[in-house]
């Protein structure tokens, strides 16, 4: 009897950490590794990743990580990842590769695979094929095994005018179809939109409006592997006697990475350098990284950047994609440049910065593999069953159609689904700064509770000879009140702590546990009675 399990470490219910395990016998094939945003509400959180216990614990199992595309919410995880299991090999691309190397990703975990070349791993074998996406090098995966193929798209649009390193070979795919697919899980960001995605990706026309309507300078803030869009703002640019500055070196590293390998094609005196930043009529690029969106325009605004100063002149394109997580942070921007006078642009609603597959591109792929089984994934689970909605009009049996969460396994015995309440333990671990380690919910709260409430700090030196107390208690507060004009309170917290500790002492005997546990309890409820907060209240007795 052969078995397949099919799973999800994340992705399912959510936006980005796109992490899909697939089972064969005892080997574990692991499709992207992605991370997903922290939201303004994480208090100093850098970005989430997925749980990767599961993986470490069978870490002899694993054949490989094997990556769609350069995207963040698909390989952002991988330096973590490799952290964790550090002779992990890495699948991908050219430019996925190049993505990797950027990330901190060592090379020597990096295998470099080349689309439409079989992967063998004994009786399994793993085919990749390039498919349509913002960036380029972007492939879905075959798994074929003796029960059938497995396929995962990744992200994907249809549309026939992208070509060379964009290009999307329908061809292979059909094939792949007629031979007969297992299961195929499919990203669904975009199930809900009607129709194809193309032409509304492409952006060069909007662009062109843009440099020829504002004369003065632009600022264009992109991400630095949405190639297909820098690409566009490049062909906009072209013949309108305007130099293009890239700022950073992130921007100008990967540009220069996309002109030698062909994934980007200008002239080189479209590029303009540090001396063009103050032209009237010059364009910058800008871009962010995982960690910090809008960082690179915040800096500007609060003028801080020692190569840029903001005029009321300047014209901001967010060419950015706009995601939920950080739409508040945007507006605030938005905001905070209209008062100082800029002329703020935002790709429109009917145009996709996002290249994923809407309604026909989703059922069309659905046409060309002609799956057994259909597995919906990547996006929030009203995108999962929008997806799924989809191939039940198609004609795809409601009990062929799986539904599922990060963590639930999907079985297959021979072939044929079998129903199963296994569950492998999945979590989100935050990540702060450099640290791999994860920070944990009850550091979250902490900062949660600081945030709302502020801290109160009790400190107090008892002679260690006689055990009087020489100085203090002391109070220092921070985002509670001001002390100033809060006497009285601060006047109770002093009497109040003092007598904790006096009654503490016996026999020449302090016990430091009890009289921190007790300033805590008492002022707690003595606070909350005169300001109703919660501040953290941390007490600090030592000897001298």
């Amino acid at each position: 009897m052969s078995k397949i399990k099919i799973f999800s470490l994340g992705g399912l219910d959510e936006s980005g950490k796109n992490t899909y395990c697939i089972e064969v016998e005892k080997d574990i094939y692991v499709f992207d590794c992605g991370l997903k945003y922290a939201t303004n509400n994480m208090f100093g959180i850098d970005y989430i990743i997925p749980d990767f216990d599961y993986l470490v614990k069978n870490k002899k199992r694993i054949k490989g990580v094997f990556l769609t595309h350069g995207h963040y919410e698909n390989m952002g995880a991988a330096s973590d990842l490799v952290k964790s299991i550090p002779e992990i090999k890495l699948y991908a691309t050219k430019f996925t590769k190049y993505v990797l190397l950027e990330s901190g990703v060592p090379e020597k975990n990096i295998i470099e695979i080349t689309p439409h070349k079989k992967l063998n791993f004994g009786r399994v074998s793993i085919f990749p094929i390039t498919v349509s996406h913002s960036c380029p090098d972007a492939v879905m995966y075959v798994i074929n095994t003796k029960d059938g193929a497995i396929c995962y798209t990744g992200d994907f649009i249809i549309d026939s005018k992208m070509t060379g390193h964009y290009d999307m070979d329908l061809g292979r795919i059909a094939y792949v179809g007629k031979l007969g697919v297992l299961c195929l899980l499919s990203e669904s960001t975009f199930s809900e939109h009607i129709g194809h995605t193309s032409p509304t990706h492409r952006l060069e026309d909007f662009f062109k409006d843009i440099i020829n309507k504002y004369e003065k300078r632009l600022l264009f803030l992109v991400l630095p592997t949405h190639l297909y869009t820098i690409q566009d703002i490049f062909n906009s640019a072209l013949n309108k006697h305007r130099k293009i500055v890239l700022m950073g070196k992130k921007l100008q590293n990967v540009v220069a990475f996309g002109k030698k390998e062909g994934y980007l094609s200008f002239p080189d005196d479209l590029l303009g350098d540090l001396s063009n930043i103050t032209d009237e009529d010059a364009i910058l690029l800008m871009c962010d990284d995982k960690e910090n969106p809008y960082a690179s325009i915040n800096k500007v605004m609060s003028g801080y950047d020692k190569y840029i100063k903001l005029l009321p002149s300047d014209s901001v394109i967010f060419a950015e994609p706009r995601y939920d997580s950080n739409e508040k942070l945007l507006v605030k921007i938005e905001n905070e440049l209209a008062m100082f006078g800029c002329n703020i642009i935002s790709i429109p609603k009917d145009k996709n910065i996002l290249h994923h597959a809407s309604s026909e591109d989703l059922m069309l792929m659905l046409k060309l593999m002609s799956p057994k089984y259909y597995m919906p994934v990547k996006g929030e689970y009203r995108y999962l069953v929008g997806n799924a909605n989809l191939a039940s009009n198609l004609g795809i049996p409601k009990e062929n159609i799986i539904l599922k969460q990060n963590g639930d396994i999907v079985l297959l015995e021979d072939g044929i689904m079998k129903e199963t309440t296994d569950h492998i333990k999945v979590n989100d671990i935050l990540i702060d700064g450099k640290s791999s380690d994860d920070v944990g919910e009850l550091v979250i709260k902490d900062r949660e509770m600081l945030s709302e409430n502020g801290i109160v700090l009790i400190s107090a030196t008892l002679s260690k000879k006689d055990k009087t107390l020489l100085v203090g208690p002391e109070v220092t507060t921070r985002g509670f009140i001001y002390v100033k004009d809060s006497k009285e309170i601060i006047h109770e917290i002093k009497r109040i702590s003092e007598e904790v500790i006096t009654r503490n002492i016996v026999d020449n005997y302090i016990d430091f546990n009890k009289i921190k546990t007790e300033i805590r309890t008492e002022l707690s409820k003595f606070l909350y009675e005169e300001t109703e907060c919660k501040p953290m209240i941390i007490a600090v007795v030592q000897e001298v």
